[in-house]
């Protein structure tokens, strides 16, 4: 592949985002951008110096116009939750950061898909909506991509199989309003309840799955990972990776991203995930997934959630 992939933003998940992708054939070209110039520097030097052991790829410190004619650009840029600081408040400043970002950048790269990766992710996706004046299917948040990876390791931790024969998805926000619609999570197109009952038949010890315990173990990992180590950044970064490997592939997949709702299950003028079709082309639409009336209450509960929050803040438009 040949892509260029431009990140703003050299944080703890910028800078590993950029590592992972060294990593991978996705990209051809890396550029960074960071308002602190010698952290984006150092960052560049370390991920370039180890680039010799892989096929040929440019890992460059840039500035805005360095990105023109990017693929993909990626945008981590924002500040951690602070002691005291309200949501309203955390929100707002990285807004504020987002607002002084998209002009510069979609000058630049008007034609480039944009993944939003920073926090809060829905908000900043929408936000980024409302004001690139871009159309809507070059956006996309990362989502509950991350929140669905927690998900598959919690289920292939209980039940003993290999993730990648989990199909199994977490709606909503990127946060604790999000939800796993149950009725859909199969391992090899076998529902989890249904193999627990074929495990348990043949002889395998495994216990019931407790699905509250479940949810709280995706909302909770986080807070875990942050409590242990002070940042989440490893999963998170291969997430988008694995994102930035589908928007560069000849065929569209099926993943939970963030986009504008439009109608979907009663839900209009919000940013959040369910079931989307994302290819080379970006945003190519929603997969209408069948819902419990419940599960449907729970999104629309996830998506109000949302929008109490953006009522509050200033898009300054």
């Amino acid at each position: 592949m040949s892509s260029k992939i431009t990140i703003i933003g050299a944080g703890n998940v910028g800078a590993t985002i950029a590592y992972a992708l060294s990593l991978d054939d996705i990209a051809s070209e890396i550029v960074m951008i960071d308002i602190n110039k010698q952290k984006v520097d150092g960052e560049v030097m370390d991920i370039a110096q180890g680039t010799c052991f892989r096929d040929s790829i440019a890992v460059v410190a840039g500035e805005y116009a360095d990105a023109a004619g990017s693929d993909i650009v990626i945008i981590t840029s924002g500040i951690a939750r602070k002691p005291g600081q309200t949501r309203i408040e955390l929100t707002q400043t990285n807004v504020n950061i987002l607002k002084s970002i998209t002009p510069e950048i979609v000058k630049v790269a008007p034609d480039a898909l944009y993944v939003i990766v920073s926090n809060p992710v829905d908000i900043m996706t929408y936000v980024f909506t409302k004001i690139s004046g871009l159309p809507e299917n070059q956006i996309i948040g990362s989502g509950t991509l991350l929140d669905s990876a927690r998900l598959r390791c919690g289920l292939s931790e209980h039940y003993q199989v290999a993730q990648k024969n989990i199909h199994a998805y977490v709606f909503g926000e990127h946060g604790d309003s999000s939800f796993i619609p149950w009725s859909a999570a199969n391992i090899s197109n076998v529902n989890v309840d249904e193999y627990h009952e074929i495990m348990k038949d043949s002889g395998c010890d495994i216990k019931p799955l407790d699905k509250e315990a479940m949810t709280e173990y995706v909302h909770k990992s986080g807070g875990i990972v942050i409590a242990n180590k002070g940042a989440t950044f490893y999963a998170v970064s291969n997430a988008v990776c694995n994102l930035c490997g589908i928007l560069v592939a000849a065929t569209n997949s099926i993943t939970t991203v963030s986009s504008m709702m439009h109608g979907e299950y009663g839900i209009d003028d919000v940013c959040l995930s369910t079931l989307t079709l994302v290819g080379p082309k970006g945003v190519q639409g929603k997969i209408p997934m069948k819902l419990s009336d419940e599960e449907i209450a729970k999104l629309q509960n996830s998506a109000n959630t949302l929008k109490d929050v953006i009522s509050q803040i200033d898009l300054g438009r």
